[in-house]
C-alpha cells in the first residue's frame, strides 16, 4: 500500500520535503506517521495479514527467485523491497507487509490509525535501514521481528489499545474472537503433512 498525507484546503502533500537531511524528501510529519506504523506494527499485522497462511509468507526468507520480498523485520528505510516500510519517492511511503487476504478498508482505516498516532505523540522512527534485511543473518539484534503466527499478531492487536479503539471495541472483541477460534480449528486439525512426517513414517 502506497501512502501520502494530503491537506485538502492548500492542496499539498504534508508527507514532502525538499530540504529531508535524510534525503528521502519526507517531512518531520511523514516521519512521525512511519514511527506510528513501526510502533503499532505487531497489532497491525493481524488485521492486513488475518490469515493462519499469511504467516507463511511473513516468515520465509527465500524463494525460486532468491528473495520473497516479504517483510520480516520492524524496520524502514529507502528503495528497498526488505523493508516494513520502504521509501520509494518523495513524499510517500509503501507498508509492505499486507497481503491479498486482508480486508482493505479494514487495513487502510488500521494503518491510517497509527500513523496518526504516530504524528499525534511526534514519535520518532529512528535511522533508516537501507541494507538487503535478507542478507544480515545478525540482524535480530537490531530490529524486532514482525508475528510469526496468526496468534502472536492477535495477541498484540488485543493489547493494542489505540487499534482497538479506532477500530471500535465492539468489531475489535468478535474479530479477536473469531481469529482466536480460526487458530484453534488450525491446530486442532491434523495435516497431510503430519501424517505423513509422523505415521506413515514409522
Amino acid at each position: 500500500m502506497h501512502l501520502s498525507l494530503w491537506d485538502e484546503r492548500e492542496e499539498r502533500n504534508v508527507f514532502e520535503d525538499a530540504h529531508d537531511p535524510k534525503g528521502f524528501g519526507l517531512s518531520a510529519v511523514a516521519y512521525h506517521f512511519i514511527a506510528g506504523i513501526l510502533n503499532h506494527a505487531k497489532a497491525l499485522t493481524a488485521i492486513v495479514c488475518p490469515t493462519v497462511n499469511s504467516y507463511k509468507r511473513l516468515g520465509a526468507l527465500n524463494s525460486s527467485s532468491g528473495s520473497t520480498w516479504a517483510p520480516n523485520f520492524i524496520s524502514y528505510g529507502g528503495n528497498n523491497r526488505t523493508q516494513l516500510i520502504r521509501i520509494p519517492d518523495a513524499g510517500r511511503i509503501e507498508f509492505r507487509a499486507m497481503d491479498g487476504s486482508c480486508n482493505p478498508y479494514l487495513a487502510t482505516a488500521a494503518i491510517l490509525a497509527a500513523g496518526l498516532d504516530g504524528i499525534e505523540k511526534r514519535m520518532d522512527p529512528g535511522d533508516p535501514f537501507n541494507g538487503n534485511l535478507y542478507m544480515f543473518h545478525s540482524i535480530e539484534n537490531e530490529f524486532d521481528k514482525l508475528p510469526s503466527t496468526l496468534n502472536e499478531a492477535i495477541e498484540a492487536l488485543e493489547s493494542d489499545e489505540v487499534l482497538v479503539k479506532a477500530l471500535g471495541e465492539t468489531f475489535m472483541e468478535t474479530f479477536i474472537k473469531r481469529k482466536k477460534a480460526e487458530w484453534k480449528e488450525y491446530h486442532d486439525y491434523v495435516s497431510e503433512w503430519e501424517v505423513e512426517k509422523y505415521l506413515k513414517g514409522y
